[in-house]
C-alpha cells in the first residue's frame, strides 16, 4: 500500500510532530500545578531527558504517547499498514530506549513514573495518581 501523500508532504507532516509541550504533557503539568508541585522540564542532565522532573522528590515522569511508545492499549497496539517494517522497528527502538532510560534513572536513585496518553482520559484517576506520587 502506498502513502496517501507524496514524500515531500509526508516529510512536512512528520516534522510537525512535537516532542515537547505536547497536549498530554500540558494536561499532566496542569494537574501538577493545581496540586502545588514544583517541577522542571526536560532535564538534559538526566538519562532519557524526562518530560517532568520533581527534583526534591527525586521523581522523573515520562508522558508517553501510546502509538509512539507501543503501549498495549488499542491505540498503541495499532501498526500502520504502510511501511510496516519501519514502524515496527521504530516503536521497538523507542521501547528499548525507554527501558534503558528508566533503568539508568533508577540506578541513580530516582523514582520513575510513566504516564500513558490513554491514562489521561479519566481526570479523577489522573489526579489521584499524581496525588499519590506527590504524597509522603
Amino acid at each position: 500500500m502506498t502513502d496517501v501523500y507524496p514524500p515531500e508532504k509526508r516529510s512536512a507532516v512528520m516534522r510537525r510532530v512535537k516532542g515537547r509541550n505536547t497536549t498530554p504533557e500540558l494536561k499532566v503539568r496542569k494537574v501538577l500545578t493545581a496540586l502545588g508541585a514544583r517541577y522542571r522540564l526536560n532535564r538534559k542532565d538526566l538519562p532519557g531527558s524526562p518530560d517532568i522532573v520533581l527534583p526534591g522528590r527525586r521523581l522523573a515522569i515520562f508522558v508517553h504517547g501510546c502509538f509512539w511508545h507501543g503501549h498495549d492499549c488499542a491505540r498503541g497496539s495499532r501498526v500502520p499498514k504502510a511501511n510496516r517494517d519501519y514502524w515496527v522497528g521504530k516503536v521497538a527502538r523507542n521501547r528499548a530506549r525507554d527501558v534503558a532510560a528508566s533503568e539508568a534513572l533508577a540506578a541513580k536513585g530516582w523514582r520513575v513514573e510513566t504516564i500513558w496518553e490513554c491514562d489521561l482520559k479519566d481526570d479523577a484517576a489522573l489526579r489521584a495518581r499524581l496525588t499519590a506520587l506527590l504524597g509522603p
